[in-house]
């Protein structure tokens, strides 16, 4: 994508894009599955097996139609 180690990294687009997605109302539980993030809450890690799939796919399509969109408008430039 053009970027050296020291302008990104892969943690660092995983955190941008848990923000963006949080900033635009997805679930916090859909995000953090989508992510493979664990629950620090070791009672609601054993009991909750939710796995959000239909969310998880919607949000997942929505994100890369914006991508695809910056493409096109920078592809339009």
């Amino acid at each position: 994508m053009g970027f050296t180690k020291s302008e990104m990294t892969a943690h660092g687009f995983r955190s941008m894009v848990s923000a963006l997605l949080n900033e635009q109302g997805y679930g916090f539980d859909v995000i953090e599955i989508q992510l493979t993030h664990v629950s620090n809450n070791a009672v609601r890690a054993a009991y909750n097996r939710a796995q959000y799939g239909e969310k998880r796919v919607k949000m997942m399509q929505e994100r890369a139609d914006y991508l695809d969109s910056l493409c096109l408008a920078h592809q339009l430039q």
